[in-house]
């Protein structure tokens, strides 16, 4: 079987999938994106060009959609390469968030074509609206309209779809649920876990040892969309509490998903100021992104991990907490919800609310034996729903099976729009 991946940041959600397809006999796996990635066995990875950016004066709505079309234009010319040289794929899998998946049909039309769609747009009950809440304006709304453009042409086009959880598959049209499958990418727990004894030496020189009191808080970019403004805001009360305590912020200071503050270069910037004299900042360490090594062993040490985010795409951080058995002080929000249920397998809070945040990790803090069982079942979440082994690539392999051989796969089927009551008692 012949097997292209299609992804900007190959391997990227493909890494573990693409793997295990090259070690299968008499399989052929090539990985197409414009950046390049870790290297994996038996894979070829090739790049197609960086696309051009469009117009300063395309209208603001068509901007992200002008951009989709010129970087599918490149995957396309990349692919008809392959088809040139003699590759015709059995089945293509791909992530179309940025376009690559625009004219994919048209360059192999027998082809069966399985999309990655992460995330479906609304001006209700998602991201848009949510921080600061209230109405969304007219404008916003029709913009928000627009973003679902390139997923629209991609789902006339694919036959059948992923997303990685439940929730992020109730947010796509009834219409379009019906071919989408929700399989994780997978959690892999055998070498994910905690690590007894660790310790760590930061960047700034602060040694962390097993058994200090180790806030912990990780996101890719620094950002509302991830609620550091909220953890950053609960700081001044969780440190004057707990003076033992250590607070160690992971993650780059450019923002991913929304826009750059107005009054700053960036949100770290703009928070530290507004805390001023109030932070002891000789206990708050911001380490930038760090390698995936030392991020597990900064986990290894947590006694809370805080992980907050807006309804929107379920970060892999805060799974890999849990099978670390780390305590995930969570948001009230739909996405992490799916996953820990307050009081069972984590604690939640609500996102708007420092002070319950600081209260909640000054709790965590000051009695860690009450809160073991919460860990273990974190654990046991992360191993039972989405271990990668055990539970997500084999069901990732059988989606591409079925997918390739024109079969209905019979896997986890994408649900409809859910309520989800607030869990906090």
């Amino acid at each position: 079987m012949r097997t292209l991946f299609v992804h900007q940041n190959f391997p990227a959600q493909y890494r573990h999938v693409a793997r295990a397809l090259a070690q299968r006999p008499g399989h052929q796996v090539i990985g197409l994106g414009e950046n390049p990635g870790e290297a994996l066995p038996g894979v070829r990875h090739l790049r197609y060009k960086a696309p051009p950016t469009g117009a300063a004066t395309t209208h603001r709505y068509m901007r992200r959609f002008e951009n989709a079309v010129f970087r599918g234009q490149q995957a396309a010319r990349a692919a008809l390469q392959l088809k040139e040289r003699g590759f015709t794929p059995d089945i293509v899998c791909c992530h179309p968030g940025w376009g690559e998946g625009l004219f994919l049909r048209d360059i192999w039309p027998d082809t069966k074509l399985l999309f990655y769609w992460e995330f479906y747009y609304h001006s209700t009950g998602a991201d848009v609206g949510f921080d600061p809440p209230g109405e969304v304006s007219m404008d916003d709304a029709c913009r928000v309209r627009i973003l679902n453009a390139n997923h629209l042409v991609t789902m006339q086009t694919a036959d059948w779809g992923q997303t990685p959880t439940q929730w992020q598959a109730s947010r796509f049209p009834a219409w379009a649920r019906e071919k989408i499958s929700v399989v994780h990418e997978g959690v892999d727990t055998a070498k994910i876990q905690r690590r007894a004894g660790a310790e760590i030496t930061l960047p700034d020189g602060c040694r962390l040892r097993d058994g200090d009191e180790v806030v912990t808080f990780v996101a890719r970019g620094l950002e509302p969309y991830r609620g550091f403004h909220i953890f950053m805001r609960s700081l001044p009360e969780i440190l004057a509490r707990r003076p033992a305590a250590q607070v160690v912020v992971v993650g780059g200071e450019d923002p991913h998903y929304g826009a750059k503050p107005p009054e700053g270069a960036n949100w770290k910037e703009v928070l530290l100021a507004e805390l001023g004299g109030r932070l002891d900042l000789g206990r708050v360490h911001f380490t930038g992104k760090v390698p995936h090594p030392t991020l597990l062993g900064l986990l290894s040490l947590s006694q809370a991990h805080v992980y907050l985010t807006f309804p929107f795409v379920l970060s892999w951080s805060m799974l890999e907490s849990m099978a670390m058995g780390c305590l995930v002080i969570g948001s009230a929000t739909a996405p992490v919800q799916e996953v820990i249920e307050h009081g069972r397998n984590g604690l939640l809070v609500d996102f708007f609310s420092p002070e319950a945040l600081a209260e909640t990790v000054v709790r965590a803090l000051a009695d860690p034996a009450a809160h073991a069982p919460l860990r273990a079942a974190a654990r046991r979440t992360a191993v039972e729903r989405y271990d990668l082994n055990a539970v997500c690539l084999p069901q990732h392999l059988a989606l591409i099976d079925a997918v390739a051989a024109g079969q209905r796969p019979d896997l986890p089927a994408a649900a409809g729009p859910a309520v989800h009551p607030s869990m906090i008692k």
